[in-house]
């Protein structure tokens, strides 16, 4: 029962957002929308951020699933531009109002996880310090985000894949490199 009520106000905040800026919804907009008092929506979420919040992560989980691999990091990244084109009002007004944050933390966090999966893979029988492998990811984060945010102010018009296929062409080869710099075991 938890998940579908949380998956209605999930529902409900997406179809508001189509209509009105996320600074003009209020909870009672929420509630009243999902047929339920206010007293339902504050046991799950702490307010309307927090539901935001709850929406990006675990919208993220599920697009980009177990997407995390060397072989696989282009397919986790095109979901993410898959899930912001799906989304592209919630985004697009999540993007363009003071809560832009949530939608920069959910981009970091998912695309460093992503990234963190395809170093940890590559570093396998080197030894390279945990640090030093989270910077590399965190390198690359801040590459990665910085195209999909680009890419959404510039209004979505790039086709994903060709963004991705210009990135990879960049990188190929570069993480490998970068784990040859911090190994100790040479």
């Amino acid at each position: 029962m938890s998940q579908t009520t949380k998956r209605a106000f999930e529902a409900s905040i997406k179809k508001l957002m189509e209509q009105k800026p996320l600074d003009k919804i209020k909870v009672t907009d929420i509630t009243e929308d999902c047929e339920v008092n206010r007293q339902t929506f504050y046991y799950h979420f702490k307010d309307i951020y927090d539901l935001l919040e709850w929406v990006y992560t675990n919208d993220a989980t599920r697009a980009i699933g177990d997407k995390k691999t060397y072989d696989t990091w282009q397919e986790g990244l095109y979901e993410i531009f898959k899930y912001i084109l799906d989304n592209k009002s919630f985004v697009l007004n999540t993007y363009n109002s003071l809560s832009r944050e949530y939608l920069e933390r959910y981009l970091y966090n998912e695309t460093y996880l992503l990234l963190i999966g395809v170093v940890e893979e590559k570093a396998k029988g080197m030894s390279v310090k945990d640090k030093d492998k989270s910077f590399i990811a965190d390198f690359y984060k801040y590459g990665f985000v910085g195209l999909v945010l680009e890419w959404v102010r510039k209004g979505m018009k790039e086709e994903p894949a060709e963004i991705i296929e210009r990135l990879n062409m960049l990188i190929s080869g570069n993480i490998e490199k970068a784990l040859e710099s911090y190994r100790r075991d040479r």
